[in-house]
């Protein structure tokens, strides 16, 4: 497939942070991007070249910014699949609405990853109360029920602990149905950055490990402190599933790894994922270089790093109060989404911190490299079964 020339037009569907990290990727490598966007003041439009305001379903909207750009993308799954498949008859949509279709639902995300082969943690479909039951006995209680749609950063889920509390766990969510998830006695949760270009080269990232706190994802190690032949066979698993997929893009791959070496894959975004933002200051090309390269249809290079990293994530006000504090240590590598508001809970930045190849501290030097970020940040024990 012929490349993008330089100046043609990326469009991203989405207006937040990682529309924007693509957008300046986009501008380095001499793209311009255009945002369908319903914020005229966030993230993404800071930075891109234009912006259609519009609802991501409004065939108005989707009418005037598909006749401005050459290709269209997504950064974040909550969007309308039908209106990516109204865009695509305009240009090339990469991933596909195929894949976001899969991807923004959890029944539909488990059925295709079973069908491919992909080792799940055990789960059931919950249509109805007997199904959740049923689902109960089955899997072992405790469980975690989760909505098949709009759950993220621990949303949309709960841990039922006995019977008791399963008719009001299942009133609780919505809509249904359900899936029903056994619990799974994990070391610690994994991921992989897998990209794929429009010849079909694909090009993995290391694996890296994945720690939460209050269920939003709060420290990436990378590389994942892990054996060897762990760490190749995540890759494997999304370089797999990038392939059943047909994806042409960046996606990342979150794993669960079970005390006994086993590897689950727990759930797939297909774009540019938060636990792949150590790779913006720990490898010659980052995530967003790789993502924008394999929509353009331009060559992928290598996925490799030149150092270990730690990526911490700036959540709500407390994180931002230490905002002073993080751009006076040396060593503390600060990226900020030019959001308005710290508000509880709402992801406001990041910090790397890269440390020589092969040379990632334990414990103690990750907390000691934090300085004041250590304050509030996940212990390997706090790792949590979520997504």
């Amino acid at each position: 497939m012929t490349a993008l020339q330089p100046n043609a037009v990326i469009g991203i569907v989405g207006g937040g942070q990682l529309g924007r990290m693509s957008a300046v990727a986009a501008a380095r490598l001499g793209y311009r991007t255009h945002i369908l966007t319903q914020d005229a003041t966030g993230p993404a439009a800071q930075v891109a070249d234009a912006v259609t305001l519009g609802a991501y379903d409004d065939p108005a909207a989707l009418e005037a910014f598909a006749r401005a750009v050459d290709v269209v993308t997504f950064e974040f799954e909550n969007i309308s699949a039908d209106a990516l498949d109204h865009l695509s008859r305009h240009c090339p949509v990469r991933p596909s609405g195929h894949i976001l279709r899969i991807s923004q639902d959890r029944l539909a995300e488990k059925t295709f990853l079973s069908e491919a082969g992909i080792p799940l943690a055990p789960w059931h479909a919950v249509q109805n109360r007997a199904d959740l039951h049923a689902a109960a006995e089955q899997l072992g209680l405790p469980l975690i029920l989760k909505t098949t749609r709009n759950g993220y950063d621990g949303k949309g889920q709960m841990r039922v602990h006995d019977a008791a509390e399963l008719d009001h766990a299942f009133d609780s969510l919505a809509p249904h149905p359900l899936v029903a998830e056994g619990m799974v006695d994990f070391a610690s949760e994994l991921s992989v950055m897998v990209a794929r270009g429009t010849d079909g080269t694909i090009r993995c990232f290391d694996a890296v490990q994945n720690r939460h706190w209050q269920g939003i994802l709060d420290l990436t190690l990378a590389p994942a402190p892990v054996m060897d032949d762990i760490a190749d066979s995540a890759r494997d698993l999304a370089t797999k599933i990038a392939q059943a997929l047909d994806l042409i893009g960046i996606m990342g791959v979150e794993m669960f790894l079970s005390r006994t070496g086993t590897l689950m894959v727990n759930e797939i975004a297909p774009r540019p994922h938060n636990s792949g933002h150590w790779t913006m200051d720990a490898c010659p090309q980052d995530q967003f270089d790789l993502h924008i390269r394999a929509v353009a249809g331009l060559p992928l290079p290598p996925a490799v790093r030149h150092s270990d990293a730690v990526m911490k994530n700036l959540v709500g006000p407390e994180d931002m109060a230490l905002w002073p504090d993080i751009v006076a240590t040396p060593g503390h590598i600060p990226h900020l989404y030019g959001k308005e508001q710290a508000l509880p809970g709402r992801k406001m930045g990041h910090v790397n911190l890269l440390f020589p190849f092969g040379s990632l501290p334990g414990e103690f030097g990750i907390r000691a490299a934090l300085g004041s970020l250590a304050t509030r940040c996940a212990a390997p024990d706090l790792a949590e079964q979520e997504g």
